[in-house]
């Protein structure tokens, strides 16, 4: 006899498919309760059974080798039809299974149990269920462990779904900030190119430039697992934005040595090479075109490198501000290795300007 729909099936249908679950690969999870229900109610087949439209599709199981069947043979759309636990000791006594060609087959399906998977708003998606070739009784402890383990299905089922629901507000949330960054990055692009002062023009390329690694920060945070930022990826990324802002004779060229940090660790070293880099630009090469270097390297469990060195001519470098005081770049530039308890040392010598940065990134 072929089971009858459930007197709520497009809600039943819908409350399935919101869980994303059907046509998934195998997950040891999974594997894991259906072995542990056939073991402990004693039957060769278990199974984590799904009733969709047209099928029964099975998330796990044991002893049947498939991972679907059609429904006008399950068993168990009939049995989501009833209470939170049905067992059915011989299916040939039983008019609903009487002419069921799986049961009526040698060796046949003459043993059935099993425990209602419900969603959170009580439609019953499917069951976990164990079957056996011949007739048979659970005793109460076996009835108690399925509908313990059908809990447990359920448990991972909400659980991922409540994962899958947060992922999707993220981003939605990713997406909105991204295009917040967009609009301001926009804004300070179009004030730089009104303004006719050259220390405002500067302090808006520099606020471009962080915006710019803000928004690269938190796509490299969309796509962490641990909320751990990959240091080098990121930096080569932050390198490749500021060659785009930079004047078309100067370059950057980067290399990291990756490590794994915290976000706010991965800011403070894009703000301090988003610094190195202008202030190389500004006051290296101020006659001719080169090249900055960037490279930062881990020297010890927790001390890292960071150094910027360019090819600048003899005589180009600008060392000391305008009017003899210290430069907001180099302001930045102070506070943000005083973050990292960092230490700066600035040299000189015939092959151009360098400054190298010791701190300490600590290990995740």
């Amino acid at each position: 006899m072929k089971a009858q729909h459930h007197p709520s099936e497009p809600a039943r249908l819908a409350a399935l498919r919101a869980y994303d679950i059907l046509d998934t690969p195998r997950e040891s999870d999974f594997d894991d309760i259906v072995m542990l229900a056939a073991r402990i109610c004693g039957t060769p087949i278990s199974v984590i059974n799904l009733i969709d439209e047209t099928r029964q599709w099975f998330k796990a199981e044991t002893g049947l080798g498939v991972r679907e069947t059609p429904l006008d043979t399950s068993i168990c759309a009939h049995v989501i039809l009833e209470n939170d636990f049905v067992e059915i000791p011989d299916t040939l006594a039983d008019a609903r299974m009487a002419d069921n060609p799986l049961c009526l087959a040698d060796p046949g399906l003459r043993f059935y149990a099993g425990a209602l998977l419900r969603s959170k708003g009580g439609y019953p998606i499917g069951t976990l269920c164990v079957l056996d070739n011949q007739p048979r009784v659970l005793n109460p402890l076996q009835r108690d462990a399925l509908r313990i383990l059908a809990d447990q299905v359920m448990t991972q089922l909400d659980l991922r779904a409540v994962i899958a629901n947060e992922a999707v507000l993220r981003s939605e949330i990713d997406h909105r900030v991204k295009n917040s960054l967009q609009v301001v990055g926009a804004f300070v692009s179009l004030e730089r190119g009104a303004s006719n002062n050259d220390e405002a023009r500067a302090s808006l390329e520099r606020v471009a430039r962080q915006i710019n690694s803000v928004a690269a920060l938190h796509e490299h945070l969309g796509m962490a697992t641990n909320e751990l930022i990959e240091l080098g990826p990121y930096l080569d990324q932050v390198v490749s934005l500021i060659n785009s802002t930079l004047p078309a004779d100067v370059s950057v060229q980067g290399r990291f040595e990756n490590v794994a940090v915290g976000s706010r660790e991965a800011s403070i070293v894009a703000t301090i090479i988003n610094e190195l880099a202008a202030n190389a630009s500004k006051h290296s090469f101020k006659r001719s075109s080169g090249t900055i270097f960037l490279s930062g390297e881990r020297v010890s469990e927790a001390g890292y490198w960071l150094v910027c060195s360019d090819d600048a001519q003899p005589g180009e470098v600008e060392t000391v501000a305008p009017s003899g005081r210290i430069g907001l770049g180099l302001k930045i530039l102070t506070a943000s290795v005083r973050q990292l308890g960092g230490t700066m040392i600035a040299t000189r010598d015939d092959k151009g300007y360098s400054t190298r940065l010791d701190f300490d990134l600590p290990v995740m």
